[in-house]
């Protein structure tokens, strides 16, 4: 779940709650980087590569668009239009601890969080109401915005836009519910619910097909429906059984007020299909005052359940040749115990899919005094070096997990993978 999202409504106060968790005291370097104690598997530091000193606000997707260049989504705060596309650059020289260095490339965003490379080589910004487009510029340079979606919307409880690219210039794009279960105040819930309703349903993943000479929007409909809110989205490659791909999405589960359930889902996602939102949670379970009221065999199963609360965020495929190959990463962002953390999960060797444990890259991440904050991971992505990078919007970071050099000194507490 977005637990962030609950504060939207707060409007001016979010800035300063989102600032409220920093707090990282470095110790020793981590390559040619300040050190944070963030446990990590063997053999391995995380290393602080920008903070709120270098501006950061509330960064939630990072992406690395050329050799050395990396682009940032940073919402700002849950207001409109304080957000920046940043670039970040990593300095080859000076002295140690280095710091990253970050330019604004664009400001007045309305809460970016989208930011993925499109099969055409641009770049593809999700905003709350609207995903553009720009080709990748000289260093600094301003983008040359060209939008490709526009009037989404923007309201409600789950604005922000997930984006994801498919094979077959297919393009994926999370259309949040407009509420948390559909229900207003102490009232029973709402059945049937107005936000899966008409033509343009909320609690979506819609398929946006782009093609001809200009790549432009062809058809734009819903894919699946029931889903929350869909902040993390993957697309597996085209195989000759699923010439399309398969789409993995990572459910932000209802807020039930038992750290138990629901759990959080992921699922496989198919054209046409219904995943349970507001009325069902985890495998097919009546949510609370759905009781009676909604058959949920009618909704599609889970592939898997996660944590409840555990918050998934983003997930991304390992690329090859990178010690995460073969693996689903996830971003976890929750504030209880199954959150805060990096995982990644195997695809299995049969069915291409995601499975077996959780594998920790960045665990063990709760607050520890005058050491860390807990860990909120929103972002991450894994660069032309095979290095992991990861951004929290709540601690306003930006975060490298590099190979113990000989004379760094080992991880307290590492993780094991």
């Amino acid at each position: 779940m977005n637990r962030v999202v609950r504060f939207a409504a707060l409007g001016a106060l979010a800035l300063p709650l989102l600032a409220a968790a920093r707090g990282y005291t470095p110790a020793g370097r981590c390559g040619d980087f300040a050190r944070l104690d963030i446990p990590s598997p063997a053999g391995t530091c995380v290393a602080l590569l920008a903070d709120e000193a270098e501006g950061l606000r509330a960064p939630r997707r990072i992406l690395e668009v050329a050799p050395g260049r990396y682009w940032i989504a940073d919402m700002g705060s849950w207001e409109p239009k304080r957000g920046r596309l940043l670039e970040m650059t990593l300095p080859a020289d000076g002295p140690a601890p280095r710091r990253a260095r970050i330019a604004v490339l664009a400001s007045g965003l309305d809460r970016p969080s989208g930011l993925t490379l499109g099969p055409d080589g641009k770049v593809y910004v999700g905003e709350a109401g609207s995903v553009w487009r720009t080709p990748v510029g000289a260093p600094g340079a301003a983008p040359q915005r060209e939008t490709v979606l526009d009037q989404l919307p923007d309201d409600g409880t789950h604005p922000l836009k997930e984006i994801a690219f498919g094979p077959g210039d297919r393009l994926y794009v999370n259309v949040g519910s407009s509420s948390d279960n559909c229900r207003s105040g102490q009232d029973a819930p709402v059945l049937p619910c107005p936000d899966g309703e008409g033509a343009k349903p909320r609690a979506a993943v819609y398929e946006a097909q782009l093609g001809g000479p200009q790549r432009t929007v062809q058809r734009f409909a819903p894919f699946a429906t029931g889903l929350r809110n869909s902040m993390a989205l993957a697309v597996l490659p085209a195989t000759s059984a699923a010439p399309e791909g398969r789409v993995l999405q990572g459910e932000n589960s209802i807020d039930y007020r038992d750290a138990q359930s629901p759990p959080e889902e992921l699922n496989l996602l198919q054209r046409g299909r219904f995943y349970g939102w507001p009325y069902c949670v985890g495998p097919r379970k009546n949510a609370h005052g759905y009781e009676g009221r909604y058959d949920c065999s009618k909704s599609e199963a889970p592939l898997a359940l996660w944590p409840a609360h555990a918050a998934p965020l983003q997930m991304a495929l390992g690329p090859a040749g990178t010690p995460f190959a073969g693996q689903l990463l996830v971003a976890w962002r929750g504030p209880q115990a199954s959150g805060h953390r990096v995982v990644g999960f195997r695809l299995d060797a049969k069915t291409g899919l995601p499975a077996g444990p959780a594998i920790d890259w960045l665990a063990g991440w709760q607050a520890k005094d005058g050491v860390r904050p807990m860990g909120r991971p929103t972002g991450l992505t894994v660069d032309r070096a095979g290095r992991l990078l990861v951004v929290e919007d709540f601690n306003r970071t930006v975060l490298m997990l590099l190979p113990v050099q000989p004379s760094a000194a080992p991880s307290s507490s590492p993780a094991k993978p």
